[in-house]
């Protein structure tokens, strides 16, 4: 008997892998084998497409390809730009919100136990904004700074203004790192403009491969290493490359670049269209973050009314076949719930749903998945 096909709504823990993608990886799969590093011709002509792979990112996001390194993806990329930025840059104190990724949490909390660093916490306002008042004052209470906050929250969405907070930054004499994971391939990036000195990328997150990423490190910052061992990445990451994943990075993010105005137009109709029919179906409905202000249109968190029912939510939509998360991928083992929404919502007892949209979603998904929580809760 054919299983009806499920439906995927957790684009902000994984996205599908592009046709397209595969088929540039698995070209240079089966004709291109020889090591980057090797000066023969096998290996010059897998070296030319790292290249290549290099300055279409580079391209894409308005810097010089000298200033993009690959690495295993975002968490790897933001432990090098704190850790690099630490160990190289005269870093005093590091100010970051309770509302990071744990990538950045877990690194700088680490380094403040170890008593390298300072640590600073920005406040968090109820539609889950950082204070941008109190990281002025914070800049202005501390030494040498690293200011690491992510572009767009992982859970609920919110967005800072980037080019605002580089800009105040720079002002006080600090450096700038920006989780961008979730924003590559959904928002344009004029890095030359240096307002920031350190971004990342995930592949999969914009519906590349998994286990393939990037930092840029402005040109004008040199940091330390996290993995020795060789000369690949010009000595800033040893380790032979991952080029099939890479030319596969390079693929997705310029099919992301290419389709960003008619993708950010779909999936914001789909998101208001969410939002409104949970709002005509649902009493009462809320909604984490500023979702219908300053938020990513990819995401959109849900807080349902604590029911017996609501506390088998996700297990329930699970069964309905439709993939969706209480939060963070990376964090949906942990005891205690999400960091994210115990932190703007304390003593929080409803139920908490991300709904993440992607490019191969539709707004009969959307529907279905009303449709199967009506039951449920009428």
């Amino acid at each position: 008997m054919n299983e009806s096909p499920r439906i995927y709504l957790d684009n902000a823990a994984t996205t599908p892998i592009d046709p397209a993608v595969v088929d540039s990886m698995v070209e240079v799969m089966k004709n291109h084998y020889g090591n980057p590093s090797s000066t023969h011709g096998h290996g010059r002509k897998v070296k030319t497409l790292v290249e290549e792979s290099r300055g279409k990112v580079a391209s894409l996001l308005n810097c010089k390809p000298s200033e993009i390194f690959f690495t295993s993806g975002g968490t790897e990329a933001d432990n090098l730009a704190i850790r690099g930025s630490v160990a190289s840059l005269g870093i005093q104190t590091i100010i970051s919100s309770p509302l990071e990724h744990h990538a950045v949490l877990h690194t700088v909390e680490e380094l403040a136990h170890q008593g390298k660093v300072d640590l600073k916490m920005v406040n968090i306002l109820p539609d889950g904004h950082i204070d941008m008042a109190h990281l002025k004052q914070l800049l202005s209470e501390s030494g040498k700074s690293l200011v690491s906050l992510m572009h767009a929250n992982n859970e609920i969405g919110n967005l800072i203004d980037i080019e605002a907070v580089g800009e105040l930054v720079h002002q006080h004499g600090g450096i700038f790192h920006c989780d961008t994971v979730q924003t590559m391939g959904q928002y344009p990036f004029e890095l030359n403009k240096n307002f920031v000195e350190f971004i990342c990328g995930a592949a999969h997150k914009f519906n590349g491969p998994k286990g393939v990423g990037f930092i840029y490190i402005n040109k004008s910052n040199h940091i330390s290493p996290l993995i020795t061992g060789g000369a690949q990445e010009r000595e800033m990451r040893g380790g032979t490359e991952n080029v099939y994943g890479i030319v596969g990075l390079a693929k997705a993010l310029e099919l992301s670049y290419g389709e960003l105005e008619a993708k950010k137009e779909k999936l914001q109709s789909l998101k208001k269209h969410m939002i409104n029919r949970l709002k005509s179906e649902f009493q009462d409905i809320q909604f984490n973050g500023d979702a219908e202000g300053n938020c990513l249109y990819t995401v959109l968190s849900v807080s349902f009314p604590s029911t017996e029912t609501g506390n088998l939510l996700l297990f329930n939509l699970d069964l309905a076949g439709i993939s969706c998360s209480g939060g963070s991928a990376c964090s949906s083992g942990a005891v205690g719930g999400s960091h994210v929404i115990n932190t703007i919502r304390p003593n929080n007892n409803r139920t908490t749903v991300r709904f993440s949209f992607g490019k191969f979603n539709t707004i009969e998904d959307i529907d279905t998945t009303i449709d199967k929580l009506k039951t449920w809760y009428n």
